[in-house]
């Protein structure tokens, strides 16, 4: 399906084009409240039909009836792996290379920390860079900063502009960390181009997919990506908080030592030893004992990808960002917004962002009214795409709701002038 983006679009032509859309089905897998047209599931994805009626199961059959033996007979201690692999085939690794468990955070500081033991770098004298970009997301930076505090100082933290990344992967990087989507202006990074110039620099990569993974297709095994995280709570749907995931190519595994040595990534953890001995596989990077009911929720999540090709939902994506792009064009260009996403389809991802002086309070106007984005420092409103269950007629009206705010100033209220702890 290829939209027909012209001047002249109207909303009947949106809903034509819902109708021949061959992703339309998608919706129904999806809990969406009425009058609510939802841009925000690039941080947090929709509610999954099926997850309610899951964790009631899991709560009164799995836990209420059989307790602790559902470990065994329910298979809760599978959990992280199998929902691993799961994620694993929509990102394009091979099962084996990847679990869900714990935090993004805690998953870039294991992977940064072994990354820094590996044969090859450890040695290296020269080595001392930990290279990231300077609009990477904080907790990504944050994490580096506290590793390397831990570690004396031992390292540099190095902060290029994006532009500059490719450019500054030499010889002295031992571990690079990249967010393969740039959470403000949904620029994309060429993968396979980055992990191109990092083996021939000799050094790693660490790439953070909470941005993509969902949204665009990701091949990591095709592109030679090597280590991975990402979150499971935005275009997966996996809720709120819900857990990660932990991407190392079986390559490494061997060799890669995880500084968080919990009992659930023992070699037999049920053995109860009292030295520890890594797993010999993916599960090796499981620290605690996994959640049950987040795993439950995610693994919902997940499946609402089902049958569905990321090559249509890429498609799709592309043809709502452009729509929203045209039509805040058309209806809002004399009300000072500035969209600061890349126009080329190979550098944008699923989101765009618009710059606007007083962002905070339009944000706001049009949330309650029933359009939801959300709010980035310092003066974006943030819009993203979720071509499961975006339509293009929930973009249609979300510009036009947002021409009537502005018309209207209504985001100049009182109420506007506060902001939540939450944006």
């Amino acid at each position: 399906m290829t939209l027909n983006i012209t001047s002249d679009i109207t909303k009947l032509g949106c809903a034509q084009h819902d109708a021949d859309d061959p992703l339309r089905h998608a919706r129904a897998r999806f809990d969406l409240p009425d009058g609510v047209v939802y841009l925000d599931g690039n941080s947090l994805g929709a509610l999954p039909v099926t997850t309610a009626a899951q964790l009631e199961t899991c709560l009164r059959e799995q836990w209420g009836r059989d307790l602790i033996r559902s470990w065994n007979t329910h298979q809760w201690v599978n959990f992280p792996r199998r929902i691993g692999d799961k994620i694993a085939h929509l990102l394009g690794a091979a099962p084996g290379e990847m679990i869900a468990t714990d935090s993004t955070s805690v998953n870039i500081f294991k992977l940064l920390a072994g990354a820094l033991s590996l044969p090859g770098i450890r040695e290296d004298a020269k080595r001392r860079v930990i290279l990231s970009e300077t609009g990477n997301f904080p907790t990504d930076i944050y994490m580096a900063q506290g590793l390397n505090e831990l570690l004396k100082q031992h390292y540099e933290l190095k902060l290029v502009p994006a532009d500059q990344l490719a450019h500054a992967l030499d010889d002295t990087v031992a571990v690079a960390l990249i967010t393969q989507v740039d959470y403000c202006t949904g620029h994309l990074h060429d993968m396979a181009a980055m992990n191109s110039k990092a083996q021939q620099a000799g050094t790693h990569i660490v790439w953070d997919l909470s941005h993509s993974a969902g949204a665009v297709p990701v091949a990591l095994a095709a592109s030679g990506a090597e280590m991975a995280v990402g979150c499971g709570y935005k275009y997966l749907n996996g809720g709120p908080g819900a857990p990660a995931y932990l991407y190392v190519t079986r390559a490494l595994q061997k060799n890669f030592v995880t500084p968080l040595a919990g009992w659930f990534g023992h070699q037999t953890p049920f053995a109860f030893a009292p030295a520890y001995t890594a797993a010999p596989g993916i599960e090796r990077f499981l620290c605690g004992t996994p959640s049950v009911l987040a795993m439950q929720a995610l693994d919902c999540g997940i499946n609402t990808f089902a049958d569905i090709e990321m090559s249509a939902i890429r498609k799709k994506s592309l043809a709502l960002s452009d729509l929203f792009w045209l039509l805040m064009d058309q209806h809002c260009a004399a009300d000072g917004f500035t969209c600061i996403a890349p126009r080329e389809h190979a550098l944008r991802a699923s989101q765009l962002s618009f710059a606007h002086d007083h962002a905070y309070e339009i944000m706001q106007a049009i949330i309650d009214r029933g359009v939801i984005g959300d709010f980035r420092q310092p003066n974006l409103l943030r819009f993203g795409f979720t071509p499961l269950y975006t339509r293009y007629i929930d973009v249609w009206d979300a510009v036009i709701t947002i021409r009537d705010v502005m018309q209207t100033g209504a985001w100049k209220a009182e109420k506007y002038q506060h902001r939540n702890a939450v944006t």
